[in-house]
């Protein structure tokens, strides 16, 4: 990768999840960079220096102190984050422990189209793991495990509509209560244009409103012009896409471009779903955050509602 001090502070801020704000801030206060000079004394900033604020943004995230480590190497801070991560998956594991018997519970409600006990099952985990712990160890598993059942013949196509039906539903009733009113910036939540699937979508914007964020629920297969639209009427500071299938559309990098262009360039983009690595070349070039679970997504909510503040 070239090491020139070649990108403006836009492409360092798209690149690391970072705001503008934190760069200066952090370049000023902690000497965390130091960017070269262009014409009318614009930053610019190397490849290792983005690496190096996205590494800073990621060990921030975890946890750790700026003023402690913005004069670490990439090393050091990679073997801190080593060990945050160690320490994350550990907690991950314990907590899908504690929901796979509401897991357990709902799937055999499913199989037998029993909609009482599905929801039954569903109040059972939310009263045991909280609104976040519910959506993230028993929701999204299941809906895996649903889709792999689906695929495998072992339920029918009735079965995975049952469940996504019904936990819309749940969800829709359940997060009423914590809308924010009139409070907490804007989210747009819905799939892409020729992504069909949305509960993941669903789960996406029943956590940002868990997390104070005011969402906007567009649902599926909306183009990117009407996406745009939305999110400019309502300002917008993100919008949030889910891809879950399939994942060799040719049609969709052009959208998500398309989306980019759009958009104004202060609104971010979030995009996750089982399909979403499939489309990385694309992501990348729109400057995309790009999560892999449902807690990376509230995670990177919570930042870029921090930024929003800044």
């Amino acid at each position: 990768m070239p090491k020139k001090p070649i990108h403006p502070i836009k492409v360092a801020a798209a690149r690391s999840g970072l705001s503008h704000h934190v760069i200066r801030a952090w370049e000023r206060r902690y000497g965390a960079v130091t960017p070269s000079r262009g014409h009318g004394h614009r930053r610019l900033y190397s490849e290792s220096e983005i690496e190096r604020l996205a590494l800073l943004r990621e060990a921030t995230a975890a946890g750790h102190p700026i003023s402690t480590i913005a004069q670490l190497n990439a090393s050091e801070l990679g073997g801190l984050l080593a060990k945050s991560h160690t320490a994350k998956r550990a907690a991950i594991s314990r907590a899908v422990d504690a929901g796979s018997s509401f897991r357990s519970e709902a799937l055999e409600a499913v199989k037998r189209l029993d909609g009482t006990g599905l929801k039954q099952s569903f109040e059972r985990g939310v009263v045991a793991l909280g609104h976040q712990g519910f959506l993230q160890v028993v929701v999204a598993p299941l809906a895996d495990e649903i889709g792999a059942h689906w695929r495998s013949g072992k339920i029918t196509a009735a079965h995975e509509h049952f469940f996504v039906a019904t936990a819309k539903m749940f969800l829709g009733r359940a997060t009423e209560q914590f809308a924010p009113d009139g409070a907490g910036p804007r989210l747009i939540c819905c799939t892409p244009a020729g992504q069909l699937h949305e509960l993941g979508a669903f789960m996406v914007a029943a956590a940002a409103t868990h997390l104070g964020w005011r969402v906007v629920y567009l649902g599926a297969s909306l183009p990117a012009a009407e996406i745009a639209g939305a999110a400019q009427q309502n300002n917008a500071a993100v919008v949030a896409l889910s891809i879950i299938y399939p994942g060799d559309d040719p049609n969709l990098p052009e959208e998500l471009l398309g989306l980019r262009r759009y958009l104004p360039d202060e609104t971010r983009i979030l995009v996750g779903g089982r399909a979403a690595p499939a489309y990385d070349e694309t992501l990348a070039r729109i400057g995309a955050t790009v999560v892999d679970s449902l807690e990376d997504c509230c995670e990177a909510l919570d930042r870029l509602r921090r930024a929003d503040r800044r």
